[in-house]
């Protein structure tokens, strides 16, 4: 199976690429732009063209959304023109405000922002206009490496002795861009064996927890890994938040469908919190190691 890959530096584009240099049966094929056009695809012709998501909307500037918006256009149209399925990941927080349970799939959200209801309405165009589509709709995205990458700024931030600022009134449930990516070349392998399943789903971490919640334990896991090497580095604060007085915002996916469809189960994100850093940390000693001089690069005594 041949998938193409927009925007190369995405950290769910970079997963993509470790999944599948782990199997025989997938190829990638990697594009910087965020735009394919359809000679593109016709001379390509992938299985499946693969479009990461804006993974933070509401922290980038209305413009940033709008350029996203366009973009997802241009690649609809041409898919359609092309012949090409089409898989769209896109951010939890198009559900601006939350739901008290579990959202399903079935639920279109319905965002007062502006530049979410654009995305909203790219998704409506999709539905409408493309048979062959999944919209993947994910819970925030934590990765070691590539833009939109949560868990490298959080390391980064704190180790450099920073304070990392977290809602303690916004529950959440943190995904792996791993897991993502194992996922979606799975249920695209089931597609192309005929399940003949389009349409949207949900994909998220297990264990809804608080943004704030969630940093705190990175920052546990990661104080951790670095006694547990020897290492004394003294770790940025967390400070918690508090936007939603009254009660906390949910924004908890239900992944049910996904489970039924495709056999996908969620992946608990401590887990995967706690590979990634021990990862991290392996990386750390490493490059500490090369750095140190060689016999042959002392000065004799």
């Amino acid at each position: 199976m041949k998938l193409l890959i927009l925007d190369a530096g995405h950290c769910l584009s970079l997963a993509l690429v470790r999944a599948s240099s782990r199997r025989s049966d997938t190829q990638l094929v990697i594009q910087p732009s965020n735009r394919v056009t359809r000679e593109t695809l016709e001379e390509l012709e992938p299985d499946a063209l693969i479009i990461p998501p804006l993974s933070r909307p509401f922290s980038v500037p209305p413009a940033a959304v709008g350029e996203h918006a366009d973009a997802v256009t241009a690649c609809m149209e041409a898919c359609g023109e092309a012949g090409v399925p089409l898989v769209w990941c896109v951010s939890d927080q198009l559900y601006e405000d939350g739901h008290v349970s579990p959202i399903d799939e079935h639920v279109v959200p319905a965002p007062r922002d502006e530049g979410l209801r654009r995305l909203v309405e790219v998704g409506d165009r999709i539905r409408a206009e493309l048979p062959h589509h999944l919209i993947v709709r994910l819970g925030p995205l934590f990765a070691l490496e590539g833009s939109h990458a949560w868990l490298s700024e959080l390391v980064d931030t704190l180790v450099a002795g920073g304070m990392v600022r977290a809602e303690a009134d916004v529950i959440l449930c943190p995904t792996s861009a791993d897991s993502v990516a194992m996922a979606l070349i799975g249920m695209l392998h089931q597609q192309a064996s005929g399940a003949d399943a389009w349409g949207s789903y949900h994909l998220a971490g297990v264990e809804p927890v608080s943004a704030y919640t969630f940093v705190s334990n990175v920052r546990t896991q990661l104080s951790t890994c670095l006694e547990g090497r020897g290492q004394d580095i003294a770790l940025g604060e967390v400070k918690a938040l508090s936007h939603h007085h009254d009660q906390p915002l949910r924004r908890v996916l239900n992944c049910r469908r996904v489970l039924d469809v495709f056999g996908v189960h969620q992946k608990p994100w401590r887990l995967e919190v706690g590979r990634m850093l021990d990862l991290w940390c392996r990386a750390q000693e490493d490059d500490s190691t090369t750095d140190e001089p060689t016999d042959e690069g002392k000065s004799p005594a």
